[in-house]
């Protein structure tokens, strides 16, 4: 049985400029209400669905993990697909779902609610206003404050993305998200898939994201991925999941999953599914590897041909080494795309 659920929802209410994540537009109400009764019907054939790929047992049990993302998922009426989880959760699942800060209302907040979701990740992205018209996000820092505040009166674990690199914007005033009561950060460095001009450099880029680990460290978020921050024990769990490479189920358009021996892409949507088989050693690789970017760290044991590879990253002071783990230092955080590429 699969533990760990991931629903991408592709639909937005205009494209932000940065964006190469796959999501449409202007799809009209109906056509969302049927993609979420498609998902909805999904999730009871999804072990005969697998079946198909020689996956046994491979529906779900009671979800550890269960993450809506997009794309902006509240502009679903996601009640069928929520009732159609609720045989499959429990009040130890962690369930998240992603929110734009024009999405917060209280009919929004009261469905997720009822619904069994206990997680709340609103996409921010900056706090200067001029940057945040430049990408088409269609409100103001001000407003995505009091957005977060809305969250937080409903939702106890909530936290925020933002994205450091975009042309233009001083990505400064970190310190006024002590007013925010966060749990949970994301900090990205702006991945330019649409071609902007002018974008900072690399150092640029790098120096703005340790201001804000500082100023996260300040509010008592620890780093716990590269990416990552929060409060002791508001760790993404989901995400967590993926990292330390747990099997989870990716179903809509443009989702992808783990399960086995398989890759897959748009399951649960109409056909044709991606599925892609891996070997065994591929698999096992890939799922070991991706433990770097985290605070717990690579366990290398069993595979000696990363030694050279690993002392020469320690040697350089990117990692450090107790017993057979390996972690990331401050300096390895900002290159370990780097050190995987070479492990792989």
């Amino acid at each position: 049985m699969v533990g760990n659920l991931y629903v991408h929802f592709p639909f937005c209410r205009r494209k932000c400029r940065y964006c190469a994540l796959y999501s449409h537009v202007g799809v009209p109400a109906s056509a969302r209400a049927a993609y979420v009764r498609q998902l909805a019907a999904s999730v009871g054939s999804l072990a005969e669905g697998l079946a198909r790929w020689g996956v046994a047992d491979g529906g779900f049990g009671k979800l550890k993990t269960v993450y809506f993302g997009g794309g902006s998922p509240a502009l679903c009426d996601l009640r069928p697909l929520l009732a159609a989880l609720a045989p499959y959760r429990t009040a130890e699942t962690e369930f998240t779902v992603e929110l734009h800060p024009l999405d917060v209302t209280d009919d929004v907040l009261g469905m997720l609610r009822d619904g069994g979701v206990n997680r709340i990740s609103m996409g921010v992205q900056s706090l200067d206003d001029a940057t945040l018209a430049a990408m088409g996000r269609g409100y103001t820092a001000a407003e995505a404050a009091r957005a977060f505040a809305r969250v937080t009166r409903v939702f106890g674990n909530a936290g925020i993305d933002l994205i450091v690199g975009y042309p233009g914007d001083p990505c400064v005033g970190w310190a006024r998200l002590g007013d925010w009561g966060l749990r949970h950060a994301s900090v990205y460095s702006l991945q330019n898939e649409r071609g902007l001009a002018d974008v900072p450099d690399d150092d640029w880029t790098l120096d703005r994201i340790r201001a804000a680990a500082a100023a996260l460290a300040a509010l008592g978020l620890a780093r716990y991925e590269i990416s990552n921050y929060a409060v002791p024990g508001a760790e993404c769990r989901h995400n967590l999941a993926v990292w330390r490479g747990e099997d989870y189920v990716g179903l809509g358009a443009g989702a992808c999953g783990r399960i086995g021996l398989l890759r897959t892409r748009n399951f649960g949507v109409c056909p044709p599914y991606e599925v892609e088989t891996l070997s065994p050693e591929r698999d096992a690789l890939e799922r070991r590897i991706f433990r770097l970017r985290t605070r717990e760290g690579l366990d290398a044991t069993g595979y000696p041909q990363w030694g050279q590879a690993l002392a020469s990253a320690c040697e350089s002071g990117l990692l450090t080494r107790e017993n057979e783990i390996y972690r990331l230092t401050s300096r390895g955080t900002e290159v370990c795309d780097a050190i995987l590429a070479e492990l792989v």
